[in-house]
This record gives structure tokens, sequence and C-alpha cells, in this order.
């Protein structure tokens, strides 16, 4: 089956004709300025070359309604907006991919794929925040977890490279982007993940902060000026590496200036690797032992700057790598050191792979 894949970033839109696993062709459009940008959409839909039967949508965050991937109607729309103010930038641009489409081959049935499906079904004890119990109930305050369709895909892909069965294999994946979160699949199941009820939580990022004291935010709000919309702002586009550095937090700037002696963007790097290191070692412990340790990702897949730094603190864990085979490497390889009780795999992101196959799954009833 010939699935149309859409995943609308936050300020590009990638388009691709999946097929049974094969890309069959796959276009970037940047800086989209969303539904009323139709010209791009429009010509990549009239390619003869990219005849589909059906289309599927990244959607980062289905909110407590929407737990697995489904079929686009307008109860699916509802839903989809109303969980929204959970994660503004993702959802909207996502919202806007899906009504563009709709205008112009309403006739294809579509399948919203959520970033949240992996998580959906986290153990009570590693979902749940340590918040009144009413107002967890009230407001399906949990943990959500994100990056699923990255993470779902490149599990799968590691434990192909290895030749053994996903469902034996105690794997923590690490998506490393702009946004990056950790997960703890064992047997194929995750059971833990870094990011929460919203994408905020976890990793040190690119612009967002990750985990901070509540006390500390709190603490501003109170005794500063500063007032909770530009605390959100703060905390989502002005913090991380970005914060730390002064520069436009890319990681691949962060070494640069790192390498030219910046005191600023070495400790910004450093601080995003204790971070890194901490919760990989924490998702091992979620995971019950460690087995495959996979990187994934714009900067887990190019930047082996980052995976030595990571690696060079987890020895204690079994994992060691090969410096020769890691500075080469950015698909698709097993990197680890001949004596490593861990296997160390680089991975390359599909989620589009993942959204056809959850949109086949979906059409297949």
């Amino acid at each position: 089956m010939r699935i149309l894949t859409v995943n609308a970033g936050s300020s590009s839109l990638k388009l691709s004709v999946m097929d049974r696993g094969c890309t069959l062709r796959s276009t970037t459009v940047e800086h989209w300025e969303g539904e009323e940008h139709l010209d791009p959409l429009r010509d990549f839909l009239h390619d003869e070359a990219t005849s589909r039967e059906a289309v599927g949508h990244r959607v980062v965050h289905g909110g407590p309604e929407l737990a697995d991937a489904t079929m686009i109607d307008d109860a699916a729309l509802a839903r989809i907006e109303a969980a929204s103010d959970l994660a503004p930038l993702h959802n909207n641009r996502s919202l806007a991919g899906i009504r563009a489409t709709r205008r112009l081959a309403p006739d294809l049935p579509a399948v919203a794929c959520f970033d949240t499906s992996l998580h959906a079904d986290l153990p009570v004890a590693a979902r749940t925040y340590a918040l009144p119990r009413e107002w967890n109930r009230r407001w399906s305050l949990r943990r959500y977890g994100f990056h699923g369709l990255s993470h779902s895909y490149a599990v799968r892909r590691a434990a192909e490279l290895v030749g053994r069965p996903v469902d034996q294999l105690r794997i923590v994946s690490c998506h490393l982007g702009s946004g990056a979160s950790l997960a703890a699949v064992r047997d194929g199941v995750s059971v833990d993940t870094t990011m929460g009820f919203t994408p905020v939580e976890g990793l040190v990022m690119a612009t967002r902060s990750g985990s901070v004291d509540p006390g500390l935010l709190v603490w501003l709000l109170r005794h500063t000026d500063i007032d909770a919309d530009e605390l959100d702002d703060a905390v989502e586009h002005l913090s991380g590496l970005k914060g730390l550095s002064g520069t436009s937090g890319d990681m691949r700037e962060i070494l640069e200036a790192r390498d030219r002696g910046d005191d600023d963007a070495a400790l910004a790097f450093d601080v995003f690797v204790h971070g890194l290191r901490r919760e990989i070692g924490a998702m091992a412990a979620s995971a019950g032992g460690l087995d495959l340790l996979l990187f994934t990702g714009g900067v887990g897949e190019h930047l082996p700057q980052v995976r030595t730094s990571a690696a060079e603190g987890l020895g204690h864990l079994g994992i060691r790598i090969d410096p020769a085979t890691n500075a080469e490497a950015d698909a698709d390889r097993d990197l680890s050191a001949d004596d490593a009780r861990v296997r160390t795999l680089v991975v390359s992101a599909s989620e589009e792979t993942e959204i056809a196959r959850e949109t086949e799954r979906v059409l297949a009833g």
C-alpha cells in the first residue's frame, strides 16, 4: 500500500510516499507557512510518481482521549485540537497539515499517528505524578512521553541489526535532536521515558530547559516580575543549550564554540552530557538491565562526539564503543567494542516508516 506521510514540524513540512517500508519519494518544504500554504503540497500530490492510497499524519500529543493511532474525522480533529495546549507548537502545526491535506485530497482515508502512543501503557508507577490524586484524576495529569514514532522504529531496527527478537531485549533508546528524550523498552514495550506531561520535561534540549525544580519556577513567579507567559516562553524557547551558551542551541554550533575555547559552550555541552548519562542509567534501571543502547535523531546519528562523551561515563553498565567505528558511523551500525557487554548502535531515524506502518494497521482494522 502506498502511504503519503505528512510530518509537519515547527517550521517545515516533510512529505514522503512509502510502500512496504521503502521511501519512493520524499521532499521537505522549509519555512512552511501552514494550511494556507498549499502550493508545495498540491505539487507533491499532483505528481503522478506519488500516487497514494492513504495518508498518515504525525501528531505529537494525543492527549488523554487518543492513546492509539486513529482514523481522522471531525471528532478526532476536535480531540487533537483539545490537546494542543499540552504541545501548542507541535499540535497546531500537525492540525495545519491535516487540514491542508483534507482540502486537497478529501477522498483519501487519513490516519493520525501519535508520538504519545508508544508510552500510553507505561506502568502506573512510571506514569503517575505525586500530585494530589484529585488533580491527577480531574485533569488527566500523567507522564505521556513523546518521540514514540522515532523510538518504535529505532528499537525494531536495532533488534534487526543484532539479529535478536525485540521481545527478548532490554533497550535504552536515545532520540537526540533539537528535542530529545530517552525510552526504556523491555520486551518490546515502553516501561519508562524522560519526557512527561509536555515535551519540556527530561533532558536538556536545544532551546528547552528539560527538568527543572518546580519550586524554582514557582519562586520566579512569586519573587520576580516574570509572569506565566514569559516563563513558558523561556523554558520552551530560550533555555537549554541556547540559554546556557548564548548560541542558537544547535549542537554543532556548541561543539565548534567549545573547540574555540568558549567556556559557556563548554558548560552547555557538559550539562547536556551529564543529564544524558544520568538518564541512560535511570532508564537502564527501569528496563531491569541493559542489552542494547541506541542513538538516533539528528544529534544522535551525526555527532560522534556526543556518543563518545556519553559512553565514557557508562563503562560500569558494560558500555564500550570502538572509537574508529564511532567516528565514521552515522547510519545503522554497531559501534560496540569487541569486549563490550552491552551493544551500542546508531540507527537512522525513520518516523515516516512508522507512520506508514501505523496507518496500514489502522486501515486493516
